[in-house]
């Protein structure tokens, strides 16, 4: 009896572990619908926008974008093929790398070197200066339109690529300083001190020290800020119209009533928002280090 009690025990232990992980399952299972119906609603838009950049303009204006999946026929490379062929679009793109690329570069070189200043210099007023950065924050981007446009006119670089970018970088300091602080200022001052004292200079013990230590919040700073800037679309409408204009500005120049020229939105757009797409799968373990980065500090 007792050999027998036993045995039925350990079997039961044996089962626990399987049951609690079938109850568990059971248990969320409703989360995990819900969360995967919530995935799909999301993607839905993206998915429309992919096979209506395959479709012709006649194909459009007859049916909507879902008739395709059960008529494949429909579908047609024609779209890439003559965008591909449009100057026009290629100097956009080709706009949009000149201020993505200079501005989220600048951002995050400035912010790095202040960042270092404000969590390891010791400087007067410092602390009051970094409350200052962190308002900065809150200001909205669009009360600085007008007065920054007036500005830039007087400067001569009004409607050209150069007004872009320096607006970019100076509304997005803030954040990027507020970021790397946060994170150069959980490195231990042992080591920077150890350094000083062997003869390093500050420059030197940021080029060799913080940088390296500090490559995973300014990697996923460098994404953020890239992926902002090349999603722009308000402060290059009001700053860099004309020739000057990136993708997404030219691809707004292309809508017209009863929705012309889908034969070059949608493609357009598909391939504008894919860059960051790629971006953003590619380093996607970067974002989830830099949010923690200045968020556990």
């Amino acid at each position: 009896m007792a050999i027998a009690a036993r045995t039925t025990a350990e079997n039961r232990a044996e089962r626990s572990p399987r049951g609690k992980r079938l109850s568990d399952t059971v248990a969320r299972g409703p989360l995990h619908v819900f969360l995967i119906g919530l995935a799909l609603l999301w993607l839905t838009p993206v998915v429309g926008l992919f096979v209506s950049s395959f479709r012709t303009v006649a194909a459009y204006s007859e049916s909507g974008w879902w008739t395709a999946l059960t008529n494949p026929r429909q579908l047609t490379l024609q779209p890439y093929l003559e965008l591909v062929q449009n100057e026009s679009l290629w100097t956009a793109v080709l706009n949009t790398v000149k201020i993505s690329v200079p501005a989220s570069l600048l951002v995050v070189m400035i912010a790095a070197l202040a960042a270092y200043a404000f969590a390891h210099i010791e400087f007067k007023g410092r602390d009051w200066i970094f409350i200052l950065v962190v308002a900065l924050l809150v200001v909205p981007l669009q009360m600085a339109l007008i007065p920054v446009a007036r500005l830039f006119g007087l400067a001569g670089i009004f409607g050209t690529v150069t007004a872009a970018i320096v607006f970019h970088v100076a509304f997005g300091l803030p954040f990027a300083i507020f970021l790397l602080r946060n994170f150069f200022i959980g490195i231990p001052g042992d080591i920077l001190e150890a350094a000083r004292i062997d003869g390093a200079s500050e420059l030197q013990i940021f080029r060799r020290l913080m940088l390296p230590l500090g490559m995973p919040a300014i990697a996923s700073l460098l994404i953020f800020q890239f992926i902002w800037t090349w999603n722009d679309l308000l402060v290059a409408l009001v700053f860099a119209p004309g020739s000057s204009a990136p993708l997404n500005v030219y691809i707004r120049s292309q809508m017209r009533q009863y929705g012309t020229s889908i034969d070059i939105i949608a493609p357009g757009t598909f391939i504008s928002m894919s860059v960051p797409l790629l971006v953003f799968f590619a380093f996607q373990r970067y974002f989830v280090q830099g949010i923690l980065a200045g968020a556990v500090k």
